[in-house]
C-alpha cells in the first residue's frame, strides 16, 4: 500500500447550508426573509443550546419572528439549507450563566449549553455547518473591530459578511488562515504521530502548520514536515480539507511518505514526543472516542484525535487503507524521539 483517500467526510467539511451572496447585498431580501427564519444563538463562550432531550445532540434554534421584528443590527446572515433561512446571533451573558452546562445533570429542560468541540461531532450535518459558521463569523468579527488601513471603528454590514470603517468606508471581509495538516506514513503499516508540547501527556496526531506568505501548499508540508520532526517527505497528495474556526483556520489535509529509518530531530518549542506507530499498535487507540483532558493524569495508552478533526478522520482512513490491502507487516526496530 501506498497511497490513500479519505472513505468520509470530515465533519466540518459537509456544509450543506446555502451561502447566498446575492441575499447578502439585497437589504431588502434580508429582511424579508428574517419573518420565516430560524436563529442560531451563541454566548460569550462559543456555547449553543443543545437540545439532548432524545437521540444525538441537535442545535435548538429560535424563531427570528420571536426575537425581533427585523434583523438586529448585530445579526449574522449564515444561510438556508432545507428551504429554511438561517441567521446567527450572540446572546447576552446572562442567558446562559444559569443555564445547564456539559457537566450539569437533571432538571425538566433538555438543553445543555455546550461548544463545538464537545458536542459538534454529533450534531446532525446542517446543525455542524451552522454551528461552525456562527462560530468563524463571530471569532472574526471580535477582531475586526477597528480597520487596518486606517484604525477608525469598523460595523458590520451585508448581513455579517463584512465590515466598513467610519473614516474611509474601508470594507474588510472574514479572515480565513489556511494551514496544512499532514499524515506522514511510510507506504506500509506505520505512520508518524506527535505530541505537542501543550497536550496531555498520551495525546498524539498528525503533524500540522500555517501556510506562509507566498508559499504554496505542498511547500508547506515539506517545510512543516522537516522542521517539526525532521523528516524529509516525498509523494505529496491531497486527501481534503475542513474548516476548524478556533479562530479562523481552514485545515487542509494532505498525505505524504518518509523513510521511517531515518532519526527524528523534533522541533522542541512545539513538538516534546514523536514516534512511529504501526497498525497493530493503532487498533486500540482507534477504538476509544475521546482525549484526555488537559490536567489529567496520563494512563499510559495512546489516544488519538476526536471525530471533529479533519485528523481523526485522516487516521481513520489510513487504518482502512491498510487493512483493506493486505500487506503483511515487516518486522521492524521502534523508531521514536522524546
Amino acid at each position: 500500500m501506498s497511497g490513500f483517500g479519505l472513505v468520509a467526510s470530515p465533519v466540518l467539511a459537509g456544509a450543506p447550508i446555502v451561502r447566498d451572496g446575492l441575499l447578502r447585498l439585497d437589504s431588502a431580501r434580508r429582511e424579508a426573509s428574517w419573518a420565516a427564519a430560524q436563529v442560531v444563538v451563541t454566548d460569550d463562550r462559543g456555547r449553543f443550546p443543545v437540545d439532548q432531550a432524545d437521540g444525538p445532540p441537535r442545535l435548538r434554534t429560535y424563531a427570528a419572528a420571536g426575537i425581533a421584528a427585523a434583523p438586529p443590527p448585530d445579526a449574522l446572515l449564515l444561510g438556508e439549507a432545507d428551504g429554511v433561512v438561517y441567521w446567527g446571533m450572540q446572546a447576552p451573558a446572562s442567558a446562559s450563566a444559569s443555564a445547564p452546562s456539559a457537566a450539569d445533570s437533571g432538571g425538566d429542560d433538555p438543553v445543555h449549553w455546550l461548544d463545538l468541540f464537545t458536542a459538534g461531532a454529533d450534531f446532525p450535518a446542517v446543525h455542524a455547518a451552522l454551528a461552525a459558521t456562527a462560530t468563524a463569523l463571530l471569532n472574526w468579527h471580535g477582531r475586526a473591530r477597528f480597520c487596518a488601513r486606517d484604525g477608525s471603528p469598523t460595523h458590520a454590514t451585508n448581513g455579517g459578511w463584512a465590515r466598513k470603517c467610519e473614516a474611509e468606508q474601508h470594507e474588510e471581509y472574514p479572515r480565513t488562515d489556511p494551514a496544512v495538516i499532514c499524515l506522514v506514513h511510510d507506504g506500509a503499516d506505520r505512520v508518524l504521530l506527535a505530541r505537542q508540547r501543550v497536550w496531555p501527556v498520551g495525546r498524539f496526531s498528525v503533524l500540522a502548520g500555517f501556510v506562509e506568505a507566498g508559499e504554496s501548499l505542498e511547500a508547506c508540508v515539506a517545510r512543516e514536515m522537516a522542521e517539526e520532526v525532521g523528516v524529509a517527505v516525498r509523494d505529496i497528495g491531497y486527501l481534503g480539507s475542513q474548516t476548524w474556526p478556533f479562530p479562523r483556520s481552514l485545515m487542509i489535509g494532505f498525505q505524504a511518505v518518509a523513510d521511517p529509518e531515518a532519526p527524528l530531530r523534533l522541533d522542541d518549542d512545539e513538538i516534546v514526543e514523536a514516534q512511529w506507530v504501526t497498525l497493530d499498535e493503532l487498533r486500540p487507540a482507534l477504538a476509544r472516542t475521546a482525549w484526555p483532558a488537559v490536567g489529567t493524569t496520563a494512563d499510559g495508552q495512546l489516544h488519538l484525535p476526536g471525530r471533529l478533526s479533519i485528523a481523526r478522520t485522516m487516521i481513520d482512513a489510513w487504518a482502512l487503507a491498510r487493512t483493506a490491502s493486505g500487506v503483511p507487516a515487516q518486522p521492524h526496530p521502534r523508531d521514536s524521539n522524546s
